[in-house]
């Protein structure tokens, strides 16, 4: 199966930002672990951008290439209609991922515009998140 992992803006500084909420490994570390769990599973495709365009561009240029995304929008979770229609004219199962509980903590982080357009949300589990939502693509 083929996957591609997306994450949004300010993934790029795990590991530095807000530790004690996001985890202090790496994106890189977290692609790893990724990457180590798919095994021969999967083949998969990494991105991190914190342009919006370029998550589209990314999405559009893989839909042909990719079984499942699994993304990460970051902030655009929340406000980023852009990004719902662009998962949603894919037409590809895709996974929406956060580190935290994105419903456990300020109120306009318990909104999320791209949930409506994906397969399934997993949360609040730090790196795990992503693990789960490559073995819940694998059983679609």
């Amino acid at each position: 199966m083929k996957i591609a992992v997306l994450n949004g803006p300010n993934l790029n500084l795990l590991g530095e930002r807000n530790p004690e909420q996001y985890g202090s490994g790496s994106l890189e570390d977290l692609n790893n672990e990724i990457r180590e769990y798919a095994g021969s599973r999967h083949t998969l495709r990494f991105f991190q951008s914190n342009h919006e365009g370029a998550l589209i561009d990314y999405l559009h240029e893989h839909r042909t290439w990719a079984d499942g995304f699994v993304i990460n929008p970051g902030a655009l979770t929340h406000y980023s209609y852009a990004l719902r229609d662009a998962i949603e004219a894919v037409n590809t199962p895709c996974v929406e991922v956060h580190l935290s509980d994105i419903e456990q903590r300020e109120d306009f982080r318990k909104i999320s515009v791209t949930r409506a357009v994906c397969v399934a949300q997993m949360k609040g589990k730090g790196h795990q998140s992503y693990l789960e939502a490559l073995d819940f693509l694998d059983n679609l």
